[in-house]
């Protein structure tokens, strides 16, 4: 049984030079542009501009949509489940200074990690070269919708 295997390619012609997947992400994670790493990647707490004022990347057409926060309820989940064990098996603590503690530190955590993650998801894009980043445009199920207005 022969099969032959090619390589994926998410945008482009697949001719392109490779980007850097991690430094992409790293950039993005810092809140920079993932092509340059100097201009700012969101205009506000997570909305992404609609293109890099250093280098002129167009942004606006990637598609973070929902991964960013399934990513943060599972990072958070993990910290604060195991915080909460830990702490739960080393102190006789009453069930009101748990949630105290925890209910704070999981709010705050939550939304602390969403603009870092969302970032490091569009810098992934940006390197895979998807959803506009290859230099054509993905299809829209309904075109009427203009992508710059769900950043």
């Amino acid at each position: 049984m022969s099969e032959t295997f090619q390589t994926q390619s998410f945008g482009g012609t697949g001719l392109e030079p490779r980007r850097p997947l991690f430094s992409a992400m790293w950039r993005g994670a810092k809140g920079r542009c993932p092509n340059c790493g100097e201009g700012a990647l969101f205009r506000a707490y997570a909305k992404s501009v609609d293109r890099c004022g250093h280098c002129g990347e167009e942004i606006f057409h990637h598609r973070a949509d929902d991964l960013p926060a399934y990513l943060n309820v599972f990072v958070v989940g993990h910290i604060v489940v195991a915080g909460f064990l830990l702490v739960e098996r080393v102190t006789d603590w009453p069930g009101w200074a748990h949630l105290a503690l925890w209910i704070p530190v999981t709010i705050i955590m939550a939304l602390a990690l969403i603009p870092p993650i969302k970032g490091a998801v569009i810098g992934l894009q940006w390197a895979n070269r998807m959803h506009g980043f290859g230099g054509e445009a993905d299809d829209v199920a309904d075109p009427d919708i203009d992508p710059r207005q769900h950043g």
